[in-house]
């Protein structure tokens, strides 16, 4: 694997929170950009804030397979939250967990103010790995 995960037992256990404490590479490094809720034109599509996480997430799939990468491949996130709070990092664990289990990437929550447009809650941005 060209990715080594691990949590060094000094610090707090960080997969419950979604993410990981240190990430180790060996290959070319790929870098997505931040992925929303975004339809072909570009608008987003709902105002739900879980959609939105759906939405994007399934958008970061798309732009992983243009490169022949996966989901696996990823090395680093960093998630961009509009008015961050416990309810909506549920939501965000939750799809975290779901597609990364016990092993999930290195990651960077930023609460922010405000995003591109208007009606986007939240956005997602990806460091990969090709072997």
């Amino acid at each position: 694997m060209s990715i080594e995960i691990s949590n060094p037992p000094a610090l707090h256990d960080p997969v419950p929170f979604g993410y990981s404490h240190v990430a180790v590479t060996r290959g070319e490094l790929v870098f997505i950009a931040g992925q929303y809720d975004s339809d072909a034109a570009g608008a987003t599509t709902t105002d739900d804030f879980a959609g939105q996480v759906e939405r994007a997430f399934a958008n970061l799939g798309v732009a992983l397979r243009s490169a022949s990468l996966d989901f696996a491949d990823i090395a680093q996130l960093r998630t961009h939250i509009v008015d961050h709070g416990p309810e909506k990092l549920a939501v965000v664990g939750a799809k975290i967990a779901e597609i990364w289990g016990d092993r999930p990437p290195v990651q960077t929550l930023i609460g922010v103010a405000a995003l591109a447009l208007p009606a986007m809650q939240f956005e997602v941005d990806a460091v990969a790995v090709r072997p």
